[in-house]
């Protein structure tokens, strides 16, 4: 193991083994675990139809998930630290696989949720770790290179889910998209065994955790969670319920910086915050977050409610993307590696807008490949954007605080997912009830068309027609506005490119 004085104090230190065997381990653990957050959406009718219950109430599925993900993702360094990052890694593995297991099981909604809750609990620290693990084991040259191949798998993995999600419960059950977890589980523990050590300046500390930032984040980061998701269905602050929701939100995270900020051992240290590169970073991930999960969202939503796609067959369409990412993950590994990373950052910005602009261009008579290559160019815009993005945040922060800072980043791209779903549904529903509005206005009964629809099925079915006609139109016209809306932030994002300092790497091209 080599072992020098670095400048900021730590050790640069080097992993025993070689840095692709511990991305093999973290990547393993990783894509189990965001494979787990789309997978489960399309089997949600059928473990609804088994535990007798509603549609609705089987929502809490995802959203019990998604909570307790949210809540253990910032405090991810404490933990590390608290316990050992290696042991704690491991725990979480073990924890989400056992949880997977009791998931497969359940006979009821209320025991159901109960081990999403630790599922949750177990999958939130594990993409965090695995980022720092890698940034660490890696030489910054090779950062790039590090960040492309983990990014491979963490974008693939949510377009992949709702394909082998539909397939497993189609041909078994809904319960095997949580049994699926145990042969990988148990995969990625061996590896982590084998492969990853603790480094030097990554210790066990003693200090206790710090109860009132934790119950404060626990609340703040629970109740803003339960209101993105439901905000839409109960029509926002027009529910007192909500209200109340919204203003407990406020109120805890807006407490929780304030002491996070003044305590001397705390849960997430704020204070990185002060790195510009960092704090600038996690902004640019609140909205590149926010349009990614906005458009994963609308595509297959647009094939199956309008073109009438199966979950599947959408799924397929959507796997293009999924070529656009591969391509771009090479791409930006290698710009990354050898350029200042503003350069393929704002270009992947840029390259995104054209391809959200571009799916935004569609009708009702499209044929099936005819958004092949938008998807491909928005692929290759997000992974092109991410991949530095995410070296560029923690490009000046000190090893040792690597791995609270992987968190945040995760947290604010996770926050930013959820804000851009509740903008894309919220949008959709508002922005139809609009253009039916227009269109309603613009119908006549001396339109030649309604006369000829009228002459050929007569008035009750002419009516129906149309009707439809105009729910679908309206639709349409509702999923472009969304298009163009991601497209322009999209735009804004590259202007707050400036806000960057740059990141030296070896080999690297700067520019000032």
């Amino acid at each position: 193991m080599e072992q020098t004085a670095a400048a900021d104090g730590t050790e640069k230190w080097r992993p025993k083994y070689n840095p692709w065997w511990i991305c093999l381990a973290v990547m393993s653990a990783t894509i189990m675990e965001i494979l787990d957050t789309t997978i489960t959406n399309v089997a949600m009718p059928h473990i609804a139809g088994s535990l007798a219950v509603t549609t609705h109430e089987a929502t809490w599925v995802l959203t019990s998930y998604l909570v307790s993900n949210a809540i253990i993702l910032p405090s991810t360094a404490w933990f590390s630290g608290f316990f050992g990052r290696k042991r704690f890694f491991m725990t979480c593995i073990i924890l989400f696989t056992v949880a997977s297991l009791l998931c497969g099981f359940a006979n009821s909604l209320g025991f159901l949720l109960l081990a999403r809750v630790f599922q949750g609990l177990g999958g939130g620290a594990l993409m965090p770790i695995s980022q720092a693990i890698l940034l660490e084991s890696f030489p910054k040259e090779k950062h790039g290179t590090a960040m492309a191949v983990f990014a491979i798998g963490v974008v693939i993995a949510p377009i992949l889910g709702p394909l082998i999600g539909g397939w497993l419960t189609d041909n078994f059950s809904w319960r095997w998209v949580f049994f699926i977890n145990l042969p990988t589980g148990i995969f990625a523990l061996l590896l982590t065994n084998m492969f990853i050590e603790d480094p030097p300046y990554v210790k066990k500390e003693s200090t206790m955790i710090d109860r009132i930032g934790f119950a404060l984040m626990a609340i703040g980061l629970g109740t803003l969670q339960v209101v993105l998701d439901k905000g839409q269905e109960v029509d926002w602050l027009q529910s007192a319920w909500l209200c109340r929701l919204s203003i407990v939100t406020v109120v805890s995270l807006t407490a929780f910086i304030f002491w996070e900020l003044r305590v001397k051992n705390p849960v997430v240290n704020l204070r990185i915050l002060k790195d510009r590169n960092f704090s600038g970073g996690l902004v640019e991930a609140l909205f590149l977050g926010a349009i990614m999960y906005g458009v994963l969202t609308l595509v297959p939503l647009f094939y199956q409610t309008l073109l009438g796609y199966t979950a599947y067959s959408s799924g397929l369409v959507f796997a293009t993307f999924g070529i656009g990412c591969l391509i771009g993950s090479v791409a930006a590994g290698f710009l990354t590696n050898h350029f200042d990373g503003r350069i393929p950052f704002a270009m992947g910005l840029v390259v995104v807008s054209i391809g959200i602009f571009s799916l935004g261009i569609i009708n009702l008579q499209m044929a099936m490949y005819s958004r092949f290559l938008s998807n491909v160019i928005s692929g290759f815009g997000f992974m092109t954007a991410f991949i530095p993005l995410s070296v560029i945040a923690v490009g000046h922060l000190n090893n040792k605080d690597m791995g609270n800072g992987t968190g945040l980043f995760n947290l604010m791209r996770n926050i930013g997912g959820s804000i851009g779903i509740a903008i894309t549904t919220t949008m959709l529903s508002r922005m139809g009830q609009v253009h039916q509005t227009f269109l309603t206005g613009r119908l006549t009964p001396y339109d030649p068309v309604y006369q000829q629809t009228v002459r050929a099925a007569g008035p009750e079915i002419a009516n129906g027609l149309i009707y439809k006609g105009l729910l679908q139109q309206s639709s349409l016209l509702a999923y472009i506005d969304v298009f163009r809306f991601f497209g322009v932030v999209a735009v804004i994002c590259v202007f707050l490119t400036v806000i960057f300092r740059r990141v030296k790497n070896a080999g690297t091209v700067m520019v000032h």
